[in-house]
């Protein structure tokens, strides 16, 4: 039977990497495989990519993305692959969930869970309450703690508390911290 599996962490935790490896798992076998990440991210504009330097193309989606139709075009596909998962609306969600019910066919997203103010992003939310399987993929802190936010900086390095909740960065801008540094600033 297949599922909706959402596999979140914070930053860091090495999710695109598991996409990646997982996609090449279903290919070295001959089977299809449909790649997806968010349009918003525009860090690697249609590529997934690894902070290990693993990288490949990628279909980007957006919230116009009409995943029913754009998937019923595929025949044969053995597994749908989702990075940056957190940026799908949540009728997004709804309508992978019902996909994976009704072709059989196994939706695996990758995303993170809250932001930088420990929020919700739909996607995720949605993930959460839909997704047949969750699985926390682990990163720590630079205490060594299990990290389970991500704290925004400035261009100085000062925490950053207000502001959009999406703002594209990566290590320069985010860190994955563990709830004490996430609350007090320190560990």
């Amino acid at each position: 039977m297949a599922k909706l599996y959402f596999r979140y962490a914070a930053m860091n935790a090495g999710k695109s990497t598991a996409l990646l490896q997982v996609a090449h798992n279903y290919e070295e076998r001959d089977q299809r495989v449909a790649l997806f990440t968010a349009a918003i991210d525009t860090r690697g504009h249609g590529r997934i990519t690894s902070r290990l330097g693993v990288a490949r193309d990628a279909e980007l989606f957006d919230a116009t993305t009409d995943f029913p139709s754009l998937l019923a075009s595929r025949p044969g596909l053995a597994c749908v692959l989702i990075d940056e998962a957190q940026f799908l609306s949540e009728a997004q969600v709804v309508d992978l969930h019902r996909y994976a019910h009704v072709s059989g066919v196994p939706v695996i997203a990758y995303g993170i869970r809250s932001d930088f103010q420990g929020k919700a992003f739909p996607g995720s939310r949605a993930l959460l309450t839909l997704a047949d399987d969750l699985e926390e993929m682990k990163t720590v802190c630079r205490c060594g703690r299990k990290a389970t936010f991500n704290m925004r900086h400035d261009a100085s390095g000062r925490r950053v508390t207000e502001g959009a909740q999406v703002e594209i960065g990566g290590n320069d801008r985010y860190e994955a911290v563990c709830p004490r540094r996430f609350y007090t600033g320190s560990c």
